[in-house]
């Protein structure tokens, strides 16, 4: 009996693999032998759709953005505006006082200049388009162990020192005033520069000729407030918020934050120009405070024949399973498996600046959405799916999603339904990964994808667009 129960299983999970890329049409029918019966059956129905605005969007990101464009696809106009601050290893150290020959009248040490890097990795939009940015200390370290979410703003917090350092400036992402020579070498970094020469005063009172020279003095008062990272956001630089005042166009994807302070100290007979710097890790926070229209994304969601995934701080699917309908007809037959294909609308925008397509989505339970990226969890293929868009068929595919279906299945027979129930949400998302042994990849981190993107899948209104495909099994005993 063992022995042919396994062999049956193993014939139904071929058949289950088949169904992948078979339509459901070809399934069917029973297998049978002399003592059980293993009756297999398939069915189709229609999925209804609807776009949902994106709300608790967790800035949780090694990265950030910084920018303002309008996506023309959409006339949707997005603001990114970034906070960070920076990390201190355990063993920075500056020259020796005595050996930096940068000195003021008073023959106290100073930094010669000092800088903020913000380098970005990639931009959206135009890099010539000019934008006005203003640079801002904050008063105090947004603090870890909470949750933050996209609309988190710094400013209207509290977390901006009024009377602090407040630089404004314009930029273009072309940097049209770094040379040619420099900015287009193999070796170099596309950044963008604010300048902290001006006169500073910290929060006692205490003046000096620019920010490095603070940073520089409260070092060799106090050395190990630069090597806590701790001590050196709440006692010396608990970080900065650069808002985006005007101009649209580009938004640039923040990769890494860089304090340089510029000076010279003497070795041996000769006095060398050197700078030291201070940079934005992992380890602390990095966070981006997205502007969006809700009035406009509220426009979108209620347009007709489509849905919409539109990222960052923007419109997510929510589709209705037909639970009810799955079962009414097979009462007595267990779901093995249910496969769902997103198909996107194709793209009439001939822009050069159009969004990119989600390249990641997840689909989850509407009613454990917020928890999951709260709890930081990871897709378990049980009721929690990824899905990667298919540039050939133009969709995405969950191939096999049984598991959400038979927890509807089981939640509605225990009559423990929520007002989501029979609801799912597919959800653009970033991919963090690792090799482990035999150089396996596996995925340790989902987040919330905050890059720019936008795609119409069919659905909605139009009620065909969208089909589950189901696969049923049931073992009949031979009475």
């Amino acid at each position: 009996m063992k022995v042919k129960l396994l062999l049956v299983s193993a014939i139904l999970m071929g058949m289950t693999l088949t169904s992948c890329d078979e339509t459901t049409e070809m399934i069917g029918g029973s297998l049978i032998d002399n003592v059980d019966k293993l009756v297999v059956d398939a069915d189709t129905f229609n999925v209804s759709s609807k776009s949902i605005l994106a709300k608790d969007i967790i800035a949780r990101s090694a990265q950030g953005y910084l920018g303002s464009m309008r996506d023309k696809e959409s006339d949707l106009t997005v603001t990114a505006n970034f906070m960070t601050q920076f990390h201190v290893l355990s063993n920075y150290e500056i020259p020796e006082e005595d050996k930096i020959t940068s000195r003021d009248a008073n023959n106290q040490i100073i930094a010669d200049s000092c800088e903020i890097k913000l380098y970005y990795s990639k931009f959206y939009g135009d890099s010539l388009s000019q934008m006005k940015l203003t640079t801002y200390e904050l008063s105090k370290p947004i603090e870890e162990g909470n949750i933050y979410y996209a609309d988190f703003d710094p400013k209207t917090k509290g977390y901006v020192r009024s009377d602090g350092i407040k630089v404004k400036q314009t930029y273009t992402l072309s940097d049209q005033t770094t040379p040619d020579s420099i900015r287009l070498s193999k070796n170099f970094s596309p950044a963008i520069t604010i300048n902290l020469n001006r006169s500073y005063t910290d929060k006692e009172g205490k003046s000096y000729n620019n920010y490095g020279t603070y940073l520089m003095r409260k070092y060799f008062e106090n050395t190990k407030s630069f090597r806590n990272p701790y001590l050196f956001l709440h006692d010396i630089c608990p970080g900065f918020y650069f808002e985006i005042t005007n101009g649209i166009g580009a938004i640039a994807k923040i990769n890494a934050a860089q304090i340089n302070i510029f000076f010279k100290y003497k070795n041996g007979e000769t006095s060398k120009s050197v700078n030291t710097n201070l940079i934005s890790t992992e380890e602390v926070l990095q966070m981006t405070n997205f502007d969006v229209s809700t009035t406009r994304l509220q426009q979108l969601a209620s347009e007709s024949d489509h849905t919409y995934l539109k990222t960052p701080v923007g419109l997510f699917t929510e589709l209705t399973l037909p639970i009810d309908n799955i079962k009414a007809k097979h009462e007595n037959q267990d779901v093995n498996s249910a496969k769902i294909e997103l198909k996107c609308m194709n793209r009439l925008e001939n822009s050069n600046y159009k969004l990119d397509v989600p390249q990641n989505v997840i689909m989850l339970p509407a009613d454990s959405l917020t928890a999951f990226f709260s709890n930081k969890h990871i897709a378990d293929n049980k009721t929690s799916f990824l899905a990667t868009y298919n540039s050939k068929t133009n969709s995405y595919t969950f191939n096999n999603i049984a598991g959400i279906v038979n927890l509807f299945i089981q939640q509605k027979a225990s009559q423990a339904m929520s007002e989501k129930w029979g609801k799912v949400v597919v959800v653009p998302v970033e991919l963090e990964t690792a090799k482990i042994k035999d150089d396996k990849v596996v995925i340790t981190k989902i987040s919330h994808y905050m890059g720019l993107t936008g795609v119409k899948l069919l659905g909605n209104d139009n009620i065909n667009s969208i089909k589950i495909s189901v696969i049923y099994n049931k073992f009949n005993n031979g009475r």
